[in-house]
């Protein structure tokens, strides 16, 4: 397999809530929702680096496309959402953005033991996003 990951797709519970969050909150680029003449087919999509997108479904349309059962309990622990910057000074600036925007401040913004700089929010759905600074990495 070649690694072609073009779409994270995050299921959400309420589409409108969750475009507002990325969209005006954080500032992520975006046609809005789109499909909604179709059963099951709202979606918004923002563009990423590099052609990657990411995308925002209800989680019950989520469950029907991949005929999967939709949890009660959504965990935060399955995964995360890395957003690498280039100082330690914009990791303050997106987690002071996306706490305005209405993101739950998990783990405020510090030094970590591996030399980086980094902090995590929860989307309104309860996703989790690293916001970091590696000095080991270029932007």
């Amino acid at each position: 397999m070649k690694p072609r990951i073009t779409v994270i797709t995050l299921g959400v519970d309420n589409l409108k809530k969750s475009l507002e969050f990325y969209r005006d909150g954080l500032g992520l680029p975006t046609e809005g929702i789109v499909g909604e003449e179709f059963e099951h087919g709202a979606v918004a999509f923002f563009d990423l680096q590099g052609g990657l997108k990411l995308a925002l479904w209800n989680r019950r349309d989520l469950a029907h496309e991949a005929k999967v059962q939709a949890g009660n309990e959504p965990s935060p622990t399955e995964f995360t959402i890395g957003h690498n910057v280039g100082s330690k000074e914009e990791v303050d600036q997106v987690m002071g953005q996306a706490e305005k925007a209405g993101a739950v401040i998990t783990d405020p913004a510090h030094d970590t033991f591996w030399g980086g700089y980094s902090g995590h929010f929860q989307d309104p759905d309860g996703h989790l996003w690293e916001v970091v600074w590696n000095p080991a990495w270029e932007e």
